[in-house]
């Protein structure tokens, strides 16, 4: 039986609260997703700070969790079968959140591929895509040759944007009429595009009105509002 106390990291980060789930995290886009997650299911949850900024990911305790040295990475106490279970790649993490709580997935099963699909969609498009766009546009302006990598960029992340743009036309959230692990999931990336990276005059993000007010809903969530801070950035 795997019990919280066989994981390494927790020698580097003991748990104060050893029945509540693990979080170990950073307030970045991917991390906010399911810092917010934990904040509306209302599962018990202890954060600690991963330091990315001083490479607290590449540590063997976290790498033991994570091998691919990225946050978020969680660990539950009570997992399945009563056994703990550590967790990396916050879409696995927002559906198993979703499962163990009853919450923020459509119960029914078409409801519930649906929302996947759109976890998934963010996963695999908006998340890499936004992060390379604000790579090159934010970190790289004035250090390259030609400006291919972030018109090349530029297009995927607008093209994804009018994908959303489509999908919320009459709709409040992108999965049916409840929120979801789907906007969870997305929010904290488009609000990254228009804040950190100052890119919402360059993608003409105030032309996506169904994305804007979308983004403003989420926002608007207290549990959103909380998870932006989550753990506390040092």
């Amino acid at each position: 039986m795997t019990a919280l106390n066989d994981f390494p990291i927790t020698k580097l980060f003991p748990p104060s609260r050893p029945d509540a789930i693990q979080l170990y995290s950073f307030a970045t886009p991917n991390g906010i997703k399911v810092s917010a997650a934990l904040e509306e299911t209302g599962l018990p949850y202890e954060a600690h700070l991963i330091n990315i900024l001083e490479d607290d990911q590449k540590t063997p305790e976290f790498l033991a969790l994570n091998p691919n040295g990225k946050i978020p990475a969680m660990i539950d106490p009570a997992g399945p079968g009563g056994d703990a279970i550590g967790l990396f790649e916050s879409g696995a993490i927002l559906v198993y959140l979703a499962e163990k709580s009853g919450k923020l997935m459509p119960a029914d099963p078409q409801g519930r591929y649906e929302c996947l699909q759109w976890v998934f969609f963010q996963m695999a498009g908006v998340g890499p895509m936004f992060g390379q766009y604000g790579h090159f546009y934010k970190f790289m302006a004035g250090k390259l040759k030609d400006d291919y990598p972030v018109e090349r960029y530029a297009k995927e992340s607008r093209r994804l944007l009018e994908v959303m743009e489509g999908r919320l036309e009459g709709r409040e959230w992108l999965v049916g009429d409840d929120y979801s692990i789907a906007d969870t999931a997305s929010f904290p990336w488009v609000r990254t595009l228009g804040g950190f990276y100052d890119a919402g005059e360059a993608l003409k993000l105030d032309e996506l009105v169904n994305v804007g007010a979308w983004l403003d809903r989420c926002l608007a969530r207290p549990a959103s509002e909380k998870a932006l801070n989550i753990p506390p950035r040092p």
